[in-house]
């Protein structure tokens, strides 16, 4: 068995549908993916719906967007109950600050003299989740800039002219909100985010995992996450991160995987999770 287990759709910023995405899992020979778009489920339906039809096992997840010390730090929930009402509503609050935030990059590109609209951005939106993918392709297409990693480098990544802040969430919230929703919560990519600082308090937050297997940790990092997650008795995660893009800032489908081991460790603790959830 081998499995992806961070993987975006349309329903956040993929270029997949959730049908899309899981036939191209069982050609790729995965036995199990993890559909975890961007502070949305709107996708989940569809592809556990796939996943029966074409012989994938779906686990159903999440990944939140959150900060810590000026940096970004995500969280991946997984096996959670998606229609729980908490989560639900912790949703709909992001998707609002997202909807507010596009509205102010926006704004800030026309005052640099990129003649966007606010409506050429939501049409690249295939889904419920509007994000800065969605402004960088508004932004390709417009002839503005040559590609989605370029429009993000000298225009909407942090530090950059465009750039606005996203709303305020704490890690450890996000958290708590997956552990509700009786899911199972892990850092995602944390050599990327540079969040080593921050395992110790997530880990007394309730953080139960750490994505060890990532497309830019390199041997000493993966190493590094193996201690960690050893140390703190984490579930060990991997995935690709794919978004249904192949350039040098995107991996393809399946890059990094996890095996039958990890996938069941995972689903035991989620199992625990929620007969601690019973009890209360």
């Amino acid at each position: 068995m081998a499995a992806d287990l961070h993987t975006h759709t349309t329903a956040s910023d993929g270029r997949l549908s959730p049908d899309e995405l899981i036939r191209l899992a069982r050609a790729r020979g995965l036995t199990a993916i993890g559909v975890t778009d961007h502070d949305t489920v709107a996708g989940l339906d569809e592809a556990l719906a796939a996943g029966k039809c074409y012989g994938v096992t779906v686990v159903p997840g999440v990944e939140l967007s959150t900060e810590w010390e000026d940096r970004e730090i995500h969280i991946l929930g997984y096996y959670l109950e998606w229609q729980e009402e908490n989560l639900l509503a912790f949703l709909e609050t992001m998707r609002r600050a997202r909807y507010r935030r596009i509205t102010r990059m926006v704004s800030r590109l026309r005052e640099l003299g990129y003649d966007i609209t606010l409506g050429e951005v939501e049409g690249e939106v295939r889904g419920e989740a509007v994000g800065r993918p969605h402004i960088a392709a508004a932004l390709v297409r417009r002839g503005y800039a040559p590609s989605v990693e370029v429009a993000f480098k000298s225009l909407l990544a942090r530090g950059r002219p465009a750039y606005v802040p996203r709303a305020k969430v704490e890690p450890a919230r996000a958290v708590e909100v997956i552990l509700k929703a009786g899911g199972v919560p892990v850092l995602a990519h944390p050599g990327l985010s540079r969040a080593d600082a921050l395992i110790p308090a997530l880990v007394e937050s309730g953080l139960q995992g750490v994505e060890v297997y990532y497309p830019v940790h390199d041997a000493a990092a993966t190493g590094r996450y193996l201690e960690l997650a050893s140390r703190y008795e984490l579930v060990v995660t991997g995935g690709s991160d794919f978004h249904g893009i192949i350039d040098a800032g995107h991996a393809d489908l399946g890059t990094c995987r996890v095996g039958p081991v990890e996938l069941e460790y995972l689903l035991r603790r989620a199992e625990k999770i929620k007969a601690q959830a019973t009890k209360v």
